[in-house]
């Protein structure tokens, strides 16, 4: 299996401030995580950033490395989607993988007064929301469709299954609505 979490480092890792935490409107609570995308050439790595409370993937980034700077990119999507630029409040939960420890990314953090959560060991169930939305982009969504070649055919395809994701796909756990609906607070109407 391929490995996307390298918490062998130098770097500082931070506490657990999510335990109990319920999150109760938009930008409370961020869950980040990277997962891989199977091409035919190999495989590339999606890094994403996604709002607890409503499900939304707020920021994203394929790439064909695991590497910091890609994570970086998709927090910085996720930063500007918001249109502050402070975010004091927000909580950016994490494992505590290489990418999400280094420097340019703790600063980023820190810079618009996020404040910074992060696994206590490498248990997939301490970041579960972030596991989970994997898993509906990839069995759900991607994994009916053609493996694409590479990463430059993966691209638009990944794009499409996120915004499928956020503007289509209702959730049980969001009272049938969309990660879009709630993240905007707009209701269902029937």
């Amino acid at each position: 299996p391929r490995r996307t979490t390298n918490s062998n480092h130098r770097y500082h890792k931070y506490r657990n401030l999510i335990k109990g935490l319920v999150p109760d409107a938009p930008n409370v609570l961020w869950v980040s995580d990277i997962t891989y995308i199977d091409t035919l050439d190999g495989c590339c790595y999606l890094h994403l950033v996604t709002d607890a409370y409503s499900r939304k993937i707020v920021g994203w980034c394929l790439s064909e490395t695991p590497h910091a700077t890609h994570t970086v990119r998709a927090l910085k999507m996720a930063i500007d989607a918001t249109g502050k630029g402070t975010l004091e409040g927000l909580i950016h939960h994490s494992d505590r993988g290489v990418q999400y420890c280094c420097d340019e990314y703790i600063t980023l953090l820190k810079e618009h007064h996020i404040r910074i959560s992060m696994t206590e060991d490498s248990n997939p169930t301490d970041n579960g929301m972030a596991e989970r939305v994997n898993g509906i982009i990839k069995n759900e969504i991607l994994e009916p469709l053609q493996t694409p070649k590479n990463l430059l055919e993966a691209m638009p395809i990944v794009d499409h299954a996120i915004r499928t994701y956020n503007t289509l796909r209702p959730h049980l756990s969001l009272s049938m609505r969309t990660p879009a609906q709630v993240y905007e607070g707009k209701q269902i109407i029937l």
